[in-house]
């Protein structure tokens, strides 16, 4: 059911507090586009759910980090990610917050450009969409929140401290599924992690930015040879900082705009998060500055918004019950346990901004044991920090891909209450059969039934 209105405000006025020493049946740690599904899924399923978000609204990357395009529900012509997701991103099309799925070059301007199907959108309706979801499902949800500690009580997390605007609280829960990004969770659980060891190259991060009174279409007209002499010559002068010149529109003449680059900061240290904002704004300035003097379509441009949290590829993973690979993505390895198909783009930064760019021939399938792990037998993990290889993880934490990972997420934890929940206990099947019923396609079988019943 969909509701508006009045509605809307009668529901968040009776939202049920979160106080310390709560008990829930699931607590969602990040309400990003992996723990927003995570926690709608599980709250659909009548588990009592709370969702802990640092920022004052849900949708993470794609409201607050400003990457308004979709990415990772399409391979090819072939659509591999429904259910949840697909609803979400068809109620933003209802509300006029975007035109639907594209085909797009991404990377245009690079060397190795590659041709998708994405949905750029407006990330103000998004996040009115997502208060829906949140609302409508009846989770609890703290905003302007941040998760600062976890109680493990033999193989299970029994608890998360919260950081709030009134104090600490601590929130007991069966199950957690830690949709942070950084798995602050399972690191403060002592789950096994793996990341780039000190001075071991990370993949960059960047600062999207927003701009008012672009001619999209006069941009758009460029050829990709014109597009990248000017790249070129933007690196070369010092105002940008990648040859990628990604665009997604907004209404009539508005452009976000992922130009930003950012190399050799570790997002997990505090002070290089600090340094990354203030540089990654520098760089804003740089590239608005040029794109108004230099790029055709952006003379009369004004910068109308930047991120409010700079964007992160890469910083700690899970090393779960199984460790997805590169050649699992390449090669769409078989998973008797697949709860999620992710389509690429495989998309990995290299130093100095370079990047590599690969569409796997087929949707490939993952595992739930990429969520779990022996150690802690309560927490999963969801989003881009699942159990995979940088290679891995470049094709999957994609937000069309980390929202299918949540919505099988929310359904893993939801099931686990008729299992102790022992989330490694769950028949692989009943998560399956779930995610199908809800119009979700968990694994390449259910996508060929689907497409085999039209």
């Amino acid at each position: 059911m969909v509701v508006r209105g009045s509605d809307i405000l009668q529901r968040a006025s009776r939202l049920t507090p979160v106080r310390s020493s709560d008990h829930f049946d699931v607590v969602v740690a990040g309400g990003g586009a992996s723990g927003l599904m995570a926690a709608v899924s599980a709250a659909r399923l009548g588990a009592r759910v709370a969702v802990v978000e640092s920022s004052g609204c849900f949708g993470g990357t794609g409201t607050t980090g400003m990457v308004a395009q979709w990415l990772g529900f399409y391979n090819g012509e072939t659509c591999a990610v429904g259910g949840l997701p697909m609803e979400f991103a068809e109620r933003v099309i209802a509300r006029g917050g975007s035109k639907g799925f594209e085909n797009y070059v991404l990377a245009e301007a690079t060397a190795r450009p590659l041709h998708l199907k994405r949905l750029p959108f407006n990330p103000e309706i998004a996040k009115l969409v997502a208060d829906e979801l949140v609302l409508e499902s009846g989770v609890s949800a703290l905003v302007h929140a941040r998760i600062s500690g976890a109680r493990r009580e033999g193989d299970r997390v029994s608890a998360v401290q919260v950081e709030t605007s009134g104090g600490r609280l601590e929130v007991e829960a069966s199950c957690v599924v830690d949709a942070s990004g950084d798995a602050v969770v399972a690191r403060h659980a002592g789950a096994p992690m793996k990341g780039p060891a000190p001075g071991e190259q990370r993949m960059g991060m960047s600062l999207v930015f927003r701009l008012s009174h672009v001619d999209v279409a006069r941009f758009r007209a460029l050829t990709r040879q014109e597009k990248r002499a000017i790249a070129l010559e933007g690196i070369a002068g010092g105002e940008l900082f990648w040859d990628v010149l990604s665009v997604s529109p907004v209404g009539q003449s508005d452009a976000i705009c992922l130009m930003s680059h950012l190399d050799g900061l570790d997002s997990l240290d505090p002070n290089d998060l600090t340094k990354a904002e203030f540089i990654g704004r520098y760089q804003v300035g740089r590239i608005y500055a040029f794109l108004k003097r230099r790029m055709p379509g952006f003379a009369t441009c004004e910068l109308a918004g930047i991120a409010s949290h700079i964007g992160v590829r890469e910083s700690v993973r899970l090393v779960g019950d199984y460790w997805l690979t590169e050649q699992d993505v390449i090669e769409a390895t078989p998973f008797a346990d697949s709860i999620a198909l992710g389509c690429g783009p495989l998309d990995v930064h290299e130093e100095d901004g370079k990047l590599r760019l690969l569409m796997p021939s087929q949707p490939f399938e993952i595992p739930v044991r990429t969520m779990t792990c022996a150690q802690v037998k309560n927490l999963l993990v969801t989003g881009r920090a699942i159990s995979a290889s940088r290679e891995a993880n470049g094709a999957i934490r994609h937000q069309a891909t980390a929202m299918a990972l949540g919505q099988a997420a929310g359904h893993l934890a939801a099931h686990a209450a008729d299992f102790e929940w022992d989330l490694r206990s769950v028949p692989p099947k009943i998560i399956q059969d779930g995610l199908a019923a809800a119009r979700a396609l968990p694994s390449r079988a259910h996508l060929s039934a689907a497409t085999a019943a039209g």
